[in-house]
């Protein structure tokens, strides 16, 4: 060694700023994201080929499975709508007996036998006068609860991201989970509510004989009944009614409101129970804050896609995956 040089200690990695906290300040909130932190550094670095690789597969799947849905819609619509709706009501109950989600599988199971029971009634033959109104009435509550629960749910998503949970001394966690919890319920079953309101509407609507899925109706109908429920229509259309009033379509066709507002907003109906004309929503709905149905109808429909479908999607993808070695 030459003269004069001096040796150099070698140089220590410091480690990293996490691992430099003491545990003993750290609350079990923290401790838990910190295990998490580690365990997906552990598991994660390192791959981010392998990660790309995985979300082109994810995207070129959802691609696919939007074609074959749409295509499946287009071609057997009846068999999508029952399959699908098979999947909104049992892939939830999965996740939720998995996770021990009680509250939810209590509502579920209320539900459920509820709507269990509304089915029973709405295909028996022969159908009772009264049948479609508490049909109706039914799905009309649930969509209605489910529209408030959502929108209370939307709200507290947004004061969350806004900080105003801080205003009443709520954690941001809590108020988020809030949110979420009640956006999913009303979204959930605002969407089981119209699927199976339109099953009911076209078995009640079938049964009484005045509207046909495929076809002419089996009866005529005279100018004084209501075709969604069959019975008679007493207030004339120029006079205002105590309990509800009368509705002509523009095909001339006259309902009770009610009837024909469960048809085409919870049914999800939009042709004339009997000539299947179009009907113009926005002429039946003319005031602006009740048109917010429509919308939120909307949602709802998307909404099915992503209970429904996407944990096939996942389910195929993480498949293709797992046969590719994929981590």
């Amino acid at each position: 060694m030459a003269a004069g040089a001096r040796k150099v200690a070698p140089v220590l990695e410091a480690p990293p700023q996490h691992e430099q906290i003491s545990h003993t300040k750290l609350s079990a909130e923290d401790e838990w994201n910190l295990q998490q932190e580690r365990m997906y550094n552990k598991m994660h670095r390192g791959h981010e080929s392998m990660h790309v690789e995985m979300i082109l597969i994810f995207l070129c799947a959802l691609v696919v499975a939007q074609v074959v849905l749409v295509r499946w819609r287009q071609r057997h619509c009846r068999s999508y709508n029952l399959v699908t709706l098979l999947q909104m009501w049992v892939v939830p109950l999965y996740f939720t007996i998995k996770l021990y989600w009680w509250r939810f599988l209590s509502l579920w199971g209320l539900f459920s036998v509820i709507t269990s029971y509304i089915l029973f009634i709405a295909t028996r033959k022969p159908l009772s006068g009264k049948t479609p109104r508490v049909v109706y009435k039914w799905f009309l509550l649930i969509y209605k609860l489910s529209y408030v629960f959502g929108l209370v749910g939307y709200t507290a998503i947004m004061f969350t991201m806004c900080g105003f949970n801080f205003l009443f001394k709520i954690k941001a966690r809590d108020s988020m989970n809030f949110g979420i919890v009640s956006l999913f319920y009303g979204l959930y079953y605002g969407v089981m509510g119209r699927d199976f309101a339109e099953i009911c509407s076209d078995y009640m609507a079938s049964t009484i004989g005045f509207y046909s899925g495929n076809g002419m109706p089996t009866r005529s109908l005279s100018k004084n009944i209501c075709a969604v429920c069959g019975q008679q229509i007493v207030v004339e259309l120029d006079e205002d009614g105590v309990i509800e009033n009368t509705y002509q379509l523009s095909c001339n066709h006259v309902f009770h409101e009610f009837c024909i507002r469960g048809w085409c907003i919870v049914g999800k109906k939009q042709t004339c129970p009997y000539c299947k004309e179009k009907v113009d929503l926005k002429r039946m709905i003319s005031n602006p804050w009740e048109r917010t149905h429509i919308l939120y109808g909307q949602i709802l429909d998307w909404l099915r896609y992503l209970v429904a479908w996407q944990p096939v999607v996942i389910g195929v993808v993480q498949g293709i995956n797992y046969s590719l070695g994929l981590e």
